[in-house]
């Protein structure tokens, strides 16, 4: 097993006084997708939110490349090497395209010309469309957009959060495929989906969580033959 690059030990967070995350571990390989799958409400979406600097983590630990970041503010994290894609609201929709990349782009000095390149390689139905406001174009070409911002600083690990949500089918198997690719160059990727086959279809290993606590984990490929698994979270 390589090093890890993320790692959770512990967490506990949530909204104010009401605590959705009671404890939950989890940690990230180099050059892995990790999917977190659960019903609604399991704090999966609370866990990235946590981890990113959204929410407070109190008790609980955040590492980031083996170096504690618990309760590091998002913009120290990003320079650090971690990325976010929400689920929602993840585009500036009167912005172009190309100004949406300069916005991921905005702490770095000097050029950034080749990371433009470097992205626009990887989602070339962008590429052709740099001066179009992305408030014009369809929910998995913003996905897209999101995905290919959150890489202009090059993340060492990247979470997201829900990408395929509201897509259509067709376009579901695309951002999985972009999702692939993010990791094949070199990204360590956390997953949190509701599409659960999908994500473990994808994924080297899975965390399920159920009402803010770790219940299963494991390969994902285990994960997807498991019966409980299976009725609870799958639909089989």
């Amino acid at each position: 097993m390589t090093n890890p690059v993320l790692e959770a030990e512990g967490v506990v967070a949530g909204y104010g006084a009401v605590k959705i995350l009671h404890g939950v571990d989890i940690v990230v390989h180099e050059a892995e997708i990790v999917a977190i799958i659960g019903p609604n409400g399991a704090g999966k979406s609370t866990l990235l939110k946590a981890v990113f600097g959204l929410l407070k983590v109190d008790p609980g630990r955040v590492a980031l490349m083996g170096h504690p970041c618990t309760n590091k503010r998002p913009d120290q994290l990003v320079l650090d090497g971690l990325g976010y894609v929400p689920q929602v609201d993840n585009v500036f929709p009167s912005m172009t395209i190309n100004e949406n990349l300069e916005m991921g782009a905005y702490v770095l000095s000097g050029s950034s010309r080749d990371r433009y390149e470097r992205v626009y390689e990887m989602f070339p139905d962008l590429a052709g469309r740099r001066s179009e406001l992305a408030g014009r174009l369809s929910g998995g070409q913003r996905q897209m957009l999101a995905l290919a911002r959150a890489l202009m600083l090059d993340p060492k690990v990247l979470l997201l959060d829900e990408p395929s949500a509201s897509l259509s089918p067709k376009m579901v198997v695309v951002i999985f495929e972009r999702i692939a690719a993010i990791n094949e160059s070199g990204t360590a990727i956390l997953l949190v989906e509701q599409n659960a086959k999908e994500a473990l279809s994808v994924s080297d290993r899975a965390y399920v969580l159920a009402t803010g606590e770790n219940r299963i984990e494991g390969e994902a490929a285990s994960l997807l033959e498991n019966e409980d698994v299976g009725k609870l979270y799958l639909g089989n």
